[in-house]
């Protein structure tokens, strides 16, 4: 004998029905047990208390389930349509217990006759049993009613909590990847602006290349600024439109390759992952040496995880904050918490080859 409390409002009359459905079936299995241990108990008939307990239960589910929504909707006639109180449907204990009293005595008298009717076996019910009875029978009512229906209210109430705890994170980490994103197009636009200036006193026509890509590089990565994910492919083509860029201001100091295997292409990552690791690689390590060096990027899969190294062989990690503290690290690595939490991670390590530099790993949950 249950009053199951509504889940998360559906959005389909189907998916509602499906509710429905499923707190009829769950309330009938409840009240077989219930039968059973009567059995159990009482040494009574099986199949004679099974469709006792069963009419009585499915009806007791039903006027206390169906009388809830009334009730809440009395409750709360007066909140503001849009409030989290007019879309209730829990009228609160006081009138909750009164729906319970009301229902439970309704199912038990209806139950009865119902079950009568099927076995063909008369039981005492509410009106031709003594006071003695009727106290208990009431009581045998109401206690499994209102147990069930507190079992069924925290349940819902803790499901509810945890949809809200889960709805908050998830936008609270969207507005942080967005303030993330934003501190990132200022970030390198700056960077690129001041060398533009000092390029614009020096090599006038060498200015004038560099302002024609970066006008290029905007345009084209607008849309990655616009959208959370892309392909890996289109992460590739952005970082190439930015070292395009910082070439014409280094000349051949500058020399860059990738490694983007054609199965690996298509699949997402979070837009400009890379551009601040590429970014550091140029400002702490080749831009402090005199010949310049390469930078190398590739992807590669690592079982169920997506590898992306960025590998430099400018000046190393003399000078440079290895444990993260550089705004580049720190934007990277706070994305991808934001994003996968402990599954994904970001080390930088002095390269252990004769060509020297950086090389920064990230991890990523490999997803197609």
């Amino acid at each position: 004998m249950t009053a199951v409390l509504d889940r998360p409002t559906p959005n389909t009359i189907a998916e509602r029905g499906k509710r429905v459905v499923w707190r009829a079936l769950r309330s009938f299995a409840y009240s077989q047990l219930i039968g059973l241990f009567i059995v159990a108990f009482t040494g009574q008939t099986l199949w004679i208390t099974l469709v006792h307990s069963g009419c009585i239960g499915m009806l007791c589910w039903l006027f206390i389930d169906f009388g809830r929504v009334p009730a809440a909707a009395w409750k709360h006639r007066h909140a503001s349509p849009d409030t989290p109180e007019a879309q209730s449907q829990w009228p609160g204990w006081p009138l909750m217990f009164g729906v319970i009293v009301i229902g439970s005595l309704l199912a038990f008298t209806l139950g009865s006759v119902l079950a009568e009717w099927i076995t063909g076996l008369p039981t005492k019910g509410y009106v031709r049993a003594n006071l003695r009875d009727t106290v208990v029978i009431a009581i045998g009512s109401l206690v499994p009613a209102l147990v069930m229906t507190y079992w069924f209210y925290s349940r819902e109430t803790i499901a509810a909590q945890e949809a809200a705890v889960q709805t908050a994170q998830r936008q609270a980490a969207e507005h942080q990847l967005k303030l993330l994103e934003s501190q990132l197009e200022p970030h390198m636009l700056f960077n690129t602006l001041a060398n533009l200036r000092v390029l614009i006193g020096v090599d006038p026509p060498r200015a004038q290349a560099m302002l024609d890509q970066l006008i290029a590089f905007l345009r084209a990565t607008l849309n990655a600024t616009r959208t959370s994910q892309h392909a890996l492919s289109a992460e590739f083509a952005r970082l190439s439109d930015y070292l395009a860029l910082m070439k014409i201001r280094m000349g051949e100091r500058l020399q860059y390759e990738f490694d983007l295997p054609a199965d690996l292409a298509t699949l997402p990552v979070p837009a400009l992952l890379l551009q601040p690791l590429v970014e550091n690689c140029i400002k702490h390590g080749l831009e402090p040496k005199v010949a310049g060096g390469r930078i190398r990027i590739g992807a590669q899969r690592d079982g169920h995880a997506l590898v992306l190294r960025v590998r430099d062989t400018g000046i190393g990690l003399t000078g440079v904050a290895g444990d993260g503290t550089r705004f580049g690290l720190v934007q990277v690595r706070e994305r991808l918490a934001t994003l996968y939490g402990e599954r994904a991670t970001l080390t930088l390590v002095g390269a252990d080859d004769a060509d020297g530099g950086a090389l920064a790993t990230i991890r990523l949950p490999l997803s197609t």
